[in-house]
């Protein structure tokens, strides 16, 4: 180890590796904790008045509604194509697919990107609330009632809301990734 004169200053480096140092001193003294996770998290959205979660890794990203070109000659639930960041993007309309017409127009719309074996596509939905964590113990596997019919065979379970607190939802776990097998979804010429 080299000594370094008095009032020398530490390099960059130095200074990184003595950081580091004193955060694992810091660390050493707290108790381990082993314990699996408690809590499941998804990305909650809406569709009409429905309100869903898709699991967290189902969902790529979520960004605004992208230009897009239409598509001619295609199902109606096809918005267009969008570039995103030089990948071509499909883009979808979730709620037009599931039958309940046109994602209605608003600054709140968003597409959740789902990037799953081959397929890259955008799913334009109402709004996207952010991350929803719930308690695992409170899942329940049965789809929740009342429920968007046609939404029934993406859904895989919910999280009940409290019914004594206001403005509690029930969120019902919609999986992208079985939409994205599903017959019809990605057969989309006329």
């Amino acid at each position: 180890m080299t000594t370094r004169p008095q009032g020398a200053s530490l390099t960059a480096f130095e200074l990184l590796l003595d950081i580091d140092r004193r955060c694992r001193l810091l660390v050493a003294d707290q108790p381990f904790d082993d314990s699996p996770l408690q809590d499941w998290s998804g990305i909650g959205f809406r569709i009409g008045g429905q309100w869903f979660v898709a699991p967290m890794g189902e969902v790529a990203e979520v960004l605004r509604e992208p230009r897009s070109s239409r598509v001619p000659g295609v199902r109606p639930w096809v918005v267009g194509v969008a570039n995103l960041r030089g990948r071509l993007l499909p883009v979808m309309d979730l709620s037009t697919f599931l039958g309940l017409g046109p994602v209605a127009a608003g600054k709140q719309r968003r597409v959740m990107v789902l990037d799953h074996d081959d397929l890259f596509v955008g799913l334009l939905v109402d709004e996207v609330l952010g991350l929803q964590h719930f308690p695992l113990g409170s899942l329940q596997l049965a789809p929740p009632q009342p429920l968007l019919r046609s939404a029934a065979r993406f859904v895989q379970g919910h999280f009940p809301g409290e019914p004594d607190v206001p403005g509690e939802r029930t969120w019902a776990i919609f999986s992208p990734f079985t939409l994205a097998q599903a017959p019809g979804f990605i057969d989309v010429a006329l």
